[in-house]
């Protein structure tokens, strides 16, 4: 690729750039929240084939994954969870393949009042762009089919298999990328536009959910004396938990990724019921738990010593002693990966050559930096032996009120990952029927 080539494909990104702000709108615009993700897939699955591209469309099968590595248990059985892959397969492959991954789920929006406007009707504001999901990751989306077009916009295609992956489920399992492992999607390396700030995440922790159920004993509560309130129970476990936190987040058990990061490992008490009737004592509650572990970290382990510290905290109650609370697994379960770890030519010639593009196009060099979230970089790291590449625009307030995303960050991107397919996958002109 010389220069005039790599100016001529930033000039289709920036062309095409308004389409592409409309199409991230329309994006937004679909309530895909767990279990709500069919419509947003079936319009990508259209927007595939208008582009002329072969696409798979299949529902998730849970049993299809159970005993896979990386499957995370499910509360609720899928129903209609659909993935969604578009084929760019090469006539005479002799670049080097790849998958172009990102997730159509999205986390629920809180009170919707608590919004400046609603949620999933998308708006423009001082080149930001509002809207659930619009960072967390409909913009990545955007940018991977977007900078394919405007490769094509040229007559090119790429000159080995691309596969666009369009997955669910990736805010409480991961499931969805692992049934395209199993499905056999693996490639030479995979990239995930995922919103941290055009920096490539070097590293990121792994997460588990528990769930916790307590039993209480019910009363009136003019005799409160006579029951055992479940949710105040509940209490003393949460206080074990965040001691548990404490001693994880220990400076000596830092990796190097996350030497510089203050508090790299969240607990965080993501959800709360309980009861039935303001003048009952309450006879149960749950509560969600989430906890976070280091790449390397053994997952067994850490779940044993969490089980440990709820079974330790309740065994100092008489009343729980007695009756213990239930624990299980459900949503993540998640191992850490870092890609800093990878050591292999192919990890070594992506990271290289990612920086290369971003270069190009920031005139900077690109950060790389840890984060304490997960993605789904971890099936294709970890149990297919790609490198992932996390690297995606700008963005704020993911999971929180009024989300978005800065739209010349998401400019920047595609454009970066265009002249990454071009170089890492080669070009090859479309043949036009």
């Amino acid at each position: 690729m010389d220069s005039n080539f790599r100016q001529t494909v930033l000039r289709a990104v920036d062309s095409a750039f308004d389409r592409q702000t409309e199409f991230l709108k329309q994006l937004c615009r679909f309530p895909s929240v767990r279990g709500h993700e069919q419509s947003i897939q079936l319009y990508l699955a259209d927007a595939l084939r208008s582009r002329g591209y072969e696409t798979d469309v299949w529902e998730i099968n849970e049993q299809d994954l159970a005993d896979l590595p990386g499957f995370s248990p499910v509360l609720d059985p899928y129903a209609q969870a659909l993935n969604v892959i578009g084929k760019s397969i090469s006539r005479s492959p002799k670049g080097r393949s790849l998958i172009l991954n990102g997730h159509v789920d999205v986390v629920p929006t809180g009170p919707v009042s608590m919004w400046s406007n609603y949620p999933f009707e998308p708006y423009v504001e001082e080149d930001w762009l509002y809207g659930r999901g619009a960072g967390d990751m409909k913009a990545g989306l955007s940018c991977n089919l977007f900078a394919l077009d405007a490769l094509a916009s040229l007559g090119f295609r790429p000159a080995a298999d691309c596969y666009l992956q369009f997955v669910v489920e990736e805010e409480c399992t991961g499931n969805g990328a692992l049934a395209c492992l199993q499905r056999g999607y693996i490639a030479d390396a995979a990239l995930i536009p995922e919103p941290f700030g055009e920096a490539l995440v070097i590293a990121q922790i792994g997460v588990l959910w528990l769930q916790v159920r307590l039993k209480g004993i019910p009363s009136h509560i003019a005799h409160a004396s006579a029951g055992v309130n479940a949710i105040e129970a509940a209490l003393p476990l949460i206080s074990a938990l965040r001691e548990l936190e404490t001693r994880w987040n220990d400076a000596a058990r830092r990796p190097p990724e996350f030497e510089s990061v203050d508090h790299p490992l969240n607990l965080n008490i993501g959800r709360i019921e309980g009861g039935d009737w303001a003048s009952s004592v309450p006879a149960w509650s749950t509560f969600d738990v989430r906890m976070a572990i280091y790449p390397g970290d053994d997952i067994d382990a850490a779940e044993r010593e969490l089980r440990q510290s709820i079974a330790s905290a309740a065994d100092r109650s008489e009343y729980l002693r007695q009756n213990p609370p239930e624990v299980i697994c459900h949503g993540f379960r998640a191992e850490g990966y870092s890609l800093g770890r990878d050591c292999s030519e192919a990890a070594t010639n992506a990271i290289e050559l990612l920086a290369a593009m971003h270069q190009i196009v920031n005139g900077s060099p690109m950060a790389r930096t840890p984060i304490t979230a997960t993605t789904d970089a971890r099936y294709f790291g970890l149990y297919a032996g790609m490198p992932a590449l996390v690297y995606g625009p700008v963005a704020e307030r993911i999971h929180g009120y009024d989300e978005r995303v800065h739209l010349d960050s998401v400019k920047r991107v595609t454009q970066s990952i265009a002249l990454f397919i071009a170089a890492w996958c080669g070009l090859e002109p479309i043949e036009r029927a």
